[in-house]
């Protein structure tokens, strides 16, 4: 009996230990590898190439590609993408395995080295690889110190300053600076603290950009900080801004952009005013190729040789419909000599002419 029991225990804790064991396993073929970034190049000068490739990344996924100064792979780009070549950065979409390949030219940062090329997510969840890269006679400095004692805080309400110049109602970016007072509630100075602003459309989530603001707060002070924010082209309807400081949120601050009804004028115009131009342009090159109409043709000859007849003397189809017109139509005045008359001259009068041809006659006679 005990050994039946000794055995029923085995069975049991080798059936728990199975059931563990399946349990773990899916776990861990599930957890991805870390998305990994490696370089043809470890150095190169301003005007090369460098190919940059990938694995370990999400499968059809955007990623920009820049060259950053003052950053390292342990502490990321400090400043943000302030301190990257952003002119020169590129951009690529992952394959359906997570791995990818591109040629990215050699620009120095507008800040010094330690130098790296980061690679980051555009959309979604952010995932960013630094890699270093030295760029061959660009300057170096050490970075900034970093003191782990400070802590910001808002002190007063955020408000976006400035408005929207004309360029804006047909579709330009929307701009305005983020104006917000903070303090050290710490017991070290921060200095040159990197924020995180990000912009939200609607539900969606907000996309974060680094931007460092340039200044020492001291323990127990407030400083007033300014931030400048930019919609994409064309962004209109209702946005959150949000301002995050390390891993928490500081402020949000919402904006209502109108739409761009310029560019609706635009198009309306352009419907209306591109089918009359091909309207017209159709109507002339018809007017060209079309032969002449024979109808219009006749009356301008005709009209060419009665003015022709009538400068000859010769009577005009006019003057033939017109019987009334002809010199012989009516009666003929006596005629006087236009020269002086002398006593005892002899008179000069016309006899009356003699009838017409064409005169009708009276009925009854000949």
């Amino acid at each position: 009996m005990p050994s039946a029991r000794r055995a029923l225990a085995v069975a049991l804790a080798a059936f728990l230990l199975l059931s563990a064991l399946l349990s773990a396993a899916p776990a861990a073929v599930a957890d991805p590898p870390p998305p990994r970034v490696e370089l043809s190049a470890p150095q190169a000068g301003k005007g090369r190439d460098i190919t940059v490739s990938g694995s370990g990344w999400r499968p059809r996924t955007l990623l920009m590609l820049l060259v950053c100064g003052r950053a390292t792979p342990a502490k990321g780009v400090v400043g943000g993408t302030n301190s990257c070549a952003n002119a020169d950065g590129r951009a690529v979409t992952t394959g359906s395995t997570g791995s990818f390949s591109k040629k990215v030219p050699v620009a120095e940062p507008p800040v010094p080295c330690p130098c790296v090329v980061h690679v980051a997510t555009v959309m979604g969840e952010q995932q960013a690889v630094d890699a270093v890269f030295v760029v061959a006679g660009h300057p170096t400095a050490p970075l900034p110190e970093q003191t782990g004692g400070g802590r910001l805080a808002v002190l007063t309400s955020t408000r976006l300053e400035g408005d929207s110049g004309l360029l804006v109602f047909f579709g330009a970016p929307p701009a305005r600076t983020l104006e917000f007072t903070v303090g050290n509630l710490g017991t070290d100075p921060v200095q040159d603290p990197v924020f995180q602003i990000g912009t939200a459309h609607g539900l969606f989530a907000p996309q974060w950009e680094e931007q460092q603001w340039r200044g020492t707060v001291r323990p127990g002070e407030k400083a007033r900080i300014t931030l400048p924010v930019q919609l994409p082209a064309g962004a209109h309807g209702d946005y959150s801004i949000s301002v995050k400081y390390g891993t928490k949120v500081l402020a949000e601050q919402p904006w209502g952009v109108p739409r761009p009804w310029g560019v609706t004028v635009f198009w309306v115009l352009l419907a209306l005013v591109v089918p009359a131009a091909l309207f017209r342009i159709g109507m002339a090159v018809v007017d060209k190729v079309r032969p002449p109409d024979p109808r219009h043709a006749r009356p301008s000859r005709r009209r060419g040789a009665t003015a022709t007849a009538t400068a000859d003397g010769t009577a005009s189809d006019t003057a033939a419909a017109l019987p009334w017109l002809m010199p012989d139509a009516a009666p003929c005045a006596p005629s006087v000599s236009s020269a002086p008359s002398t006593p005892g001259a002899p008179s000069t009068t016309s006899a009356p002419s003699a009838p017409s041809e064409n005169r009708p006659t009276t009925k009854g006679h000949s």
